[in-house]
């Protein structure tokens, strides 16, 4: 798991650190900068794997851009001529600087500086002082991958980093409609391939305990859903003029005359489909040990976003100790779900300082907090009436 995330010169992440927990919601304005500290930790993730440039920011979910929007620049403020990032967990830690020249970049970003450590010892290293000579477009540490001893906290930091995407579902990819860019194993970082994971989860409960409740918490949530499978989309229930897959999503929807009750994903209500996407994400093994969802409220009912967060919560703090997630959201009643009294799940509130630059802010919420004129009040009230930060000045 990784601890900590330092990031310096990156868009409007001027010098930020951020202490992580397990499951950790970041809540703001839009244009607060929650999607940039994501995004540093994609070009960290790509570092780590070796190479930064358009094809393996893309890959990870991240926005490409030219060097002069990546770089922070702020009116009063010098800025640094290089982008330095850090992962930390509690025995490793992984930094880069790198640099790429404003007024004539190059297709991929130069490494500057590179570090990787364990337990404060150092196992690769790489500055421009060193005389021995390396591509300045290749990263270290992925070349020396191969030497670290398997299973050591510092080829962990490596795997994960290097695995690490964004994920922003929409509904038509979910649906089966749009193609999905950037496919992953179990499921696309757009939904893509949504049917494949979902059949993967209903599989993998034979095999893992801790899966089997999932499913009929699943259901809890979709209630209207009696039965859930997958049907080959020339039987199905679809118009000829609907691209589709091979294979679809099947529902039963439980309030519906038998024999006429089949629903495929087209059909389905997306909030359905937005819970699958994130359960498949926070509970099969083939799913990223440290991944970030943008926008983990999209297409849901406040109150199913609040259930969903409750039990994404229990999902990953209950599964591999490794497992850990970055949700950014927009929707009060997401705060509700969340169990802060425990420390694995962590609240920030991302704004602006005067001069612009982000500013990322741990929340603290006790019992003392929500006695409030006489009353209990919730965390999304709290929120709301401008009381934990992260809301615009409007």
């Amino acid at each position: 798991m990784i601890e900590s995330i330092s990031v310096k010169s990156f868009k409007s992440l001027v010098d930020v650190r951020v202490e992580l927990g397990r499951v950790n919601v970041f809540i703001g304005a839009n244009g607060s900068g929650k999607s940039n500290l994501l995004e540093a930790i994609g070009v960290l993730g790509a570092a780590a794997n070796g190479r930064v440039d358009d094809e393996a920011l893309l890959r990870r979910g991240v926005r490409p851009g030219v060097p002069a929007l990546y770089k922070s620049s702020f009116a009063d403020t010098r800025p640094r001529p290089s982008i330095r990032l850090e992962a930390a967990t509690p025995h490793a830690a992984y930094a880069v600087e790198l640099n790429n020249p404003i007024r004539d970049p190059t297709p991929a970003w130069q490494f500057k500086n590179e570090n990787l450590s364990e337990n404060r010892r150092t196992l690769v290293g790489r500055s421009p002082a060193n005389r021995e000579k390396f591509d300045p477009q290749r990263g270290l540490t992925a070349l020396r991958a191969v030497e670290l001893e398997s299973g050591s906290a510092a080829s962990r930091l490596v795997q994960i980093l290097a695995s690490f995407s964004i994920y922003s579902p929409n509904t038509n990819t979910l649906r089966g409609l749009t193609p999905d860019p950037q496919q992953r194993e179990p499921v696309g970082l757009a939904g893509g391939r949504l049917t494949e994971a979902v059949l993967e989860l209903i599989r993998s409960r034979r095999e893992e305990p801790r899966l089997r409740p999932v499913t009929q918490t699943i259901f809890e949530m979709i209630d209207w859903a009696s039965m859930l499978g997958s049907v080959n989309a020339d039987g199905a229930l679809l118009s000829p003029s609907v691209g589709s897959p091979a294979r679809v999503l099947f529902f039963r929807d439980r309030f519906m005359a038998r024999r006429r009750n089949g629903l495929t994903g087209y059909d389905a209500s997306e909030g359905a489909l937005y819970v699958l996407f994130a359960a498949v994400l926070a509970t099969l093994p083939s799913a990223p040990s440290v991944l970030a969802i943008d926008n983990v409220d999209h297409g849901l009912n406040p109150r199913l976003a609040r259930a969903l967060m409750a039990n994404l919560c229990e999902w990953v703090i209950g599964g591999p100790d490794d497992k850990q997630i970055l949700l950014t959201t927009h929707n009060p009643l997401v705060l509700d779900g969340l169990p802060l009294d425990n420390d694995d799940v962590r609240l920030f509130a991302v704004g602006r300082s005067r001069k612009g630059l982000t500013t990322v802010n741990r929340v603290h919420v006790d019992l003392e907090d929500l006695q409030r004129d006489g009353e209990l009040w919730t965390v999304s009230r709290l929120w709301v009436m401008g009381h934990l930060g992260g809301v615009p000045d409007v």
